[in-house]
């Protein structure tokens, strides 16, 4: 075996470089089955973040649906998510750079043609009713340029055959009156609809409702009933029909997501468990089960920050794990007996997986991955008490390097990362942005504070007005936690995050003395601005997180870090996409200025042709590498390598 050289820590040369992050792993979503086939969606950053679907044939050929410079992208929510449909030997598809929903043979052949026309609508979440010979979707729509109307949301039937040259209308108006709606699907006879819809100021983990209504001979919907949701304190996930035409959905009225079924005008649970069988509805289409048949249902499900896959026996409420090495898991979709899914863990790239009873086979693993698995950090699940008396769960990664080693009597930099949401969570799933890091020498503390999902409906809720303090403290208390251990060095803190995650940051670094540095990715910086200069989906969430705005301007301004600019003493990094409708980009412009002008080193790395998140690899690339300069610089790590040499 041969010796480790020494070097400081956060000094270590890496075998991963921010190009592997944009080319090793694709991202891979959006599971569906239809007739022999599986469907899915791979974003691939190296093609500028497109979209691509795929299927897998019944002989095993995997091949691309979608013709460049086409992409499956959604802009519902800004954050989309399942936007395409089959039906017959057709793919029907929402396209991401005009909105239109298009249709393509699926032999990949063909070049997609428009079934839409040119609108202000969005669509996304579509079902085929092959009965009716339509799509049935989620349409959004905006009112113009000049921002003032709030978009509507509806849910619409849209011919399959309609011409956009003919005199009937492609797009129908099926049901409206809620802010918003999510999960239309049509149940095995073909005879019902059910969708969720919720209500300003709620947010899906929130409160939404579950309905339903009778198909018409025309198509028309009527007799529309509420199934569940109606006493205001319920998150519904993931309505599903199952093969004998039973209504089932995912509830938390007990605290925990569990599965429940509505019969005879109540709802019964298939079993009750002190684990978490959804997630917080950001994207359109989320799945956590799916129905291997009538009696069966396959499943995903979290418990500690750690996903598991299973089947359970509707009839005795039985629920049977399989036993795996992965920790990551979501997407799952039923097909021809097994129970399929995109999973991952710490040292695996996601990749797709048939489940049976009694074994796992890889079905797609598109990673180039070729690392050394010595030099990827394992994490360590930790548990920490808050300031109330919970108990908050967070992933420890040391560093670890095949190579490099650091002097036994040092420390190492932490980097605490803060989730984005803040209505979200992390999990142990192999992720190079952090393996980036503890490879060069930092440790990693990965935070589920106060608010995350997985823990339940009450640890879920403790953020409730408490935003910008529970989570902070969190922070702070996950550093205290491990400098007790003796785990990292106190004195070289970094806390970085995205969007709310990013808020969190400027937070932590205003009105705490905790953190040395930190790293803003399309963070908040300004609450006030953010509550009357976002999109519909998120326009009243901080309702919830902070308080009613106007009413309660004056926690906005207190929480804001822009108004406290006094407090922030340290080197911050900003960076952010000016095509950004989340967090608008004068949020960084006003927080970097603050700096300048107190002649504190800050960085600002901007990119034109970026969102919400970054999706370009040379954007990525760019990022990556100009925040590991930021620390480099900050901590003087060049100087301390040349020293130790």
């Amino acid at each position: 075996m041969t010796e480790k050289k020494q070097k400081p820590f956060g000094s270590w040369p890496s075998p991963i470089s921010a190009e592997l992050i944009t080319r090793a792993a694709p991202g891979l979503n959006c599971l569906q089955s239809y007739d022999d086939s599986l469907y899915w969606v791979e974003s691939r950053p190296w093609e500028a973040g497109r979209n691509v679907i795929m299927c897998r044939a019944a002989d095993g050929s995997i091949k691309d649906l979608l013709p460049k410079p086409y992409s499956h992208s959604s802009r519902v929510h800004e954050y989309g998510g399942m936007a395409y449909g089959i039906s017959g030997d057709s793919l029907y598809f929402v396209n991401a750079s005009d909105q239109r929903i298009y249709k393509t043979g699926l032999d990949g052949e063909n070049e997609p043609r428009p079934i839409t026309g040119l609108s202000l609508q969005r669509f996304a979440d579509l079902t085929i009713d092959r009965k009716n010979q339509r799509l049935i979707a989620v349409c959004e729509e905006h009112g113009g340029d000049n921002g003032e109307q709030e978009p509507e949301n509806y849910l619409v039937a849209i011919s399959l055959s309609a011409s956009l040259n003919s005199n009937n209308p492609s797009v129908i108006k099926l049901r409206s009156g809620a802010d918003f709606y999510a999960y239309p699907r049509i149940s095995p006879d073909q005879t019902t609809l059910c969708w969720i819809q919720w209500q300003h100021p709620n947010m899906p983990w929130d409160c939404t409702q579950l309905w339903q209504a009778t198909i018409n001979a025309d198509g028309s919907l009527s007799e529309s009933n509420l199934v569940a949701g109606d006493n205001n304190n319920e998150s519904i996930f993931q309505p599903q029909w199952s093969p004998d035409n039973q209504l089932y959905f995912v509830s938390d009225r007990n605290n925990w997501w569990n599965i429940y079924r509505a019969e005879n005008g109540s709802c019964t649970p298939i079993l009750e468990i002190a684990t978490e069988f959804a997630t917080p509805l950001w994207q359109f289409g989320m799945s956590t089960y799916d129905f291997i048949d009538a009696q069966t249902i396959g499943c995903l499900w979290t418990d500690k920050g750690i996903w598991h896959n299973g089947f359970i026996d509707i009839s005795s409420g039985q629920l049977s794990k399989i036993d795996s090495h992965y920790s990551s898991m979501h997407s799952a979709c039923c097909f021809q007996g097994s129970l399929y899914m995109v999973a991952g863990a710490a040292a695996v790239p996601s990749e797709i997986v048939s489940a049976k009873p009694q074994a796992l086979d890889t079905i797609y693993a598109p990673a180039t991955l070729d690392i050394n698995p010595e030099n990827l950090s394992q994490p360590q699940s930790i548990l920490f008490p808050s300031a109330d008396g919970q108990q908050v769960h967070a992933f420890f990664y040391p560093p670890t390097n095949a190579e490099y080693c650091a002097d036994k009597n040092q420390l190492p930099l932490v980097i605490a990362l803060c989730h984005g949401g803040p209505t979200g969570a992390t999990d142990s799933g192999l992720n190079l942005k952090i393996q980036y890091w503890t490879s060069r020498g930092f440790a990693v503390v990965d935070i589920n504070y106060r608010g995350s999902t997985g823990f339940g409906r009450s640890y879920r809720q403790s953020l409730a007005r408490a935003w910008g303090i529970a989570d902070v403290q969190d922070s702070q208390h996950a550093i205290e936690y491990l400098t007790a251990e003796k785990k990292i060095d106190p004195e070289r803190c970094i806390i970085r995050g995205g969007s709310a995650g990013g808020y969190t940051v400027l937070s932590a670094l205003t009105f705490t003395d905790t953190f040395k540095a930190g790293a803003s990715l399309y963070g908040i910086g300004d609450l006030e601005t953010l509550a009357t200069d976002t999109h519909k989906f998120e326009s009243r969430y901080m309702d919830s997180l902070i308080g009613p705005y106007p009413e309660r301007k004056d926690i906005y301004l207190a929480r804001s870090p822009i108004h406290h600019a006094e407090g922030l003493n340290c080197p911050v990094i900003f960076l952010q996409g000016l095509e950004d409708k989340v967090v608008p980009p004068n949020q960084a412009e006003m927080m970097v200025k603050l700096l300048e002008d107190k002649g504190i080193k800050v960085g600002h790395i901007t990119f034109a042709d970026e969102g919400h998140g970054f999706r370009k690899a040379t954007n990525i690339i760019r990022a990556m590498e100009s925040e590991l300069d930021f620390y480099t610089d900050v901590f003087d790590l060049e100087n301390k390598n040349s020293e130790s040499a």
